[in-house]
Parts: structure tokens; sequence; C-alpha cells
């Protein structure tokens, strides 16, 4: 892959990865651009698992205190003490982690090719960028992670199994599940995060299988550098995100989602693009 191609996917999944404006659509719509619309090649699967792999560092990093509570949760839940707070963390994340395992596995199988087209990537932008501005403006924002339950971990986990879909935004639907069970925004986001580290931890094995494959030294540092912008802009994303929504609403993120959209259903109908 050119140089700066790796660039430009590592700083798009970098930014777009915790942003509820869909990673997936952006990575689908960058391959579009730069001629792999219709078929990814080995190379360009691995940059993709690549940049997240950064990404999945930069959210580890960021909330780190989370991580040691998990793992401390692991710890409480083998000795039997699962109505630990880090116990209860630990087991809500993991619950809302296990229905789009299962999806994915069964939509691995099969594989329908309509899931991949730009025309769903479009609609499911908007579609979904409307539904988060709505939940934003009519539920209430006083929750916050520590009065989670087990509905609210399942009703995530299953809003989470619609980022299948090419375009949905996985951070975008959990935080619009969140924002409608009354969660406020950046504990929405910081729950999003925390589900993160499980949807994105696979990539890490299945880019190692694949270096020890190629045996390719370019590649292993084109990787190398894929993952370390893609972290470095995760990083910022996160830092900025985090900040903004102490202030102000996803409105910005919706209407974004929703001039994308429009936009790229105003070049597919009109033949720009196919």
């Amino acid at each position: 892959m050119i140089l700066y191609h790796i660039i430009l996917l590592a700083i798009i999944q970098g930014l777009t990865e915790f942003l509820p404006v869909s990673s997936s659509g952006h990575l689908g719509l960058f391959h579009c651009f730069t001629d792999h619309c219709d078929h990814w090649d080995n190379q360009n699967l691995i940059m993709d698992i690549a940049v997240h792999v950064g990404t999945l560092l930069s959210v580890l990093l960021y909330f780190w205190r989370d991580v040691v509570r998990m793992f401390l949760g692991v710890k409480d839940i083998g000795t039997g003490n699962i109505k630990s707070n880090n116990a209860k963390l630990t087991l809500y994340v993991l619950i809302s982690s296990i229905p789009v395992i299962i999806i994915g596995f069964i939509l691995n199988m099969f594989e329908p090719d309509w899931l991949k087209t730009l025309y769903v990537i479009a609609w499911a932008t908007i579609i979904f960028g409307v539904i988060l501005w709505w939940a934003d403006k009519k539920s209430p924002t006083t929750r916050e992670i520590k009065d989670l339950t087990l509905k609210d971990a399942v009703v995530i986990g299953c809003a989470q199994t619609l980022a299948l879909i090419p375009g949905t935004s996985r951070s975008g639907i959990t935080m619009t599940a969140a924002r409608f069970l009354g969660f406020s925004r950046t504990e929405s986001a910081h729950y999003s995060m925390l589900l993160a580290m499980i949807a994105i931890s696979g990539a890490g094995a299945l880019i190692g299988l694949s270096l020890i494959k190629s045996g390719d030294i370019t590649l292993g540092m084109d990787v190398l550098i894929a993952i370390t912008l893609s972290f470095i802009s995760g990083w910022v994303s996160i830092v900025i995100m985090m900040k903004f929504l102490q202030n102000a609403t996803f409105t910005v993120f919706a209407v974004y989602r929703v001039l994308l959209g429009t936009a790229l259903l105003g070049l597919l109908y009109s033949g720009v693009i196919g």
C-alpha cells in the first residue's frame, strides 16, 4: 500500500473509531476512493486490522483505570465476589459484548454482499444519525456508569449488533442506546469506549497471524506506521470528544452524518461513484 494511503487510513480510523460517525463507513469510502471499492486484498485487510489495533491501544491507555478495575473484577469473579463494583462492571461489559459476537459470527459465515454496498453505508449513516439526535434530544442525562444494571447491559449489547451494518457506527449506536436509557452524554461515551476494548481486541490476534503468514518485512514496517498513527489520532479523538461532550450535545455529529450520507447518496445516484 502506498505510504500516503497508509497515513490517511490510520488518521481516518483513529479519528472516527470513537466518534459516533462510523469508522467502518469512512474506511469503506476510503477504499472506494483509492480504487479498492469492490475488493480488499490481503494487504488492505491487514492495514485495516493494524489501524484497529492502534485505536485499541489508545482507548486502553486513556481508560487505564477502568482496565485495572476490570482486571480486579475478573479476580473478584474468580473468588465468587460477583457483587463488587469491579465485578459488576466487568460482567456488564462482557454481557454487552456477547450479542455482537454471536451475530457477527453468523454474518461472517454467510457474508451477505448487500451489507457492503455504499448505498447501505449512506442510508445507515443518515438514519442512525437522526436516531442519535432524537435520543440525545428527548432523553434525560442523569445516570452514570455506576447506575448500570443487567437490563441496561443487555439493551446496549443488543443495540450494538446493529453496528454490523456498515455506516451505523458501533460507538454511535451504543451511545444512542445509552442516551435512550438516560445516561449522560459523557457516561454514554465512556461506556461505549469500554465496549470498544472488547470489539476491537479480536483484531490483535488476526494481525499477528497475518503478519506471520506474510513474512513481508516491508508490510511489517507499514503495519507499525499504521498502528502508531492510528494510536495517536485515536488518543486525540478521545480527548477532544470527552471534553466536548461535557458542555455540548451530539447534534453536531448527527448533522455531520446526515450531510455525509446525503452527499454520498447524491454521488451514487448521479453515477459519479458506484
